[in-house]
């Protein structure tokens, strides 16, 4: 195991890290893309434990496509649900993980405007026995929030 950043908030149990990794895993060969063959897909924890996931999508549009992570908050925001606790993404090259998959800087910047930075989890994942465990505000310093328009 390579927890690397062990400064991550740690709030949710290992069996719930290991489920969303396996979730997210299992989410890859769903992934759409014909022109990169980069393949990604994420597990989104809702705070009820509901488990939402997504994968990337991609357009011959290259702008149109969205990727897994905005593509599983979508997915949980569409159905009703505001409060998160942690992600897990992996992705690979035809859907085989060979190295940690971070998130993009709009998709980090798109779970900020629905979770508090420093206690999202995002566990970046090979397998559900490696990855490496962040929390938003340490891939995301500095960011702007609801909170700098007087929205939080």
């Amino acid at each position: 195991m390579d927890h690397s950043n062990k400064t991550a908030v740690s709030e949710i149990s290992k069996e719930q890290k290991e489920e969303l990794i396996s979730r997210a895993l299992a989410k890859l060969p769903d992934a759409y893309a014909p022109y990169s063959h980069f393949h990604v897909a994420a597990a989104l924890l809702c705070r009820d434990g509901e488990i939402y996931t997504g994968c990337n999508v991609e357009n011959a549009s290259y702008p149109a496509g969205i990727c897994a992570e905005r593509s599983a908050f979508s997915a949980a925001v569409s159905g009703g649900k505001r409060q998160f606790d942690a992600i897990a993404i992996a992705g690979g090259m035809d859907g085989k993980p060979q190295d940690y998959c971070a998130p993009c800087g709009i998709c980090r910047q798109f779970m900020r405007e629905f979770v508090h930075p420093d206690q999202f989890i995002i566990l970046l994942a090979k397998s559900p026995s490696e990855y490496r465990e962040y929390t938003l505000s340490q891939l995301l310093p500095e960011s702007f929030g609801p909170e700098n328009l007087g929205k939080a």
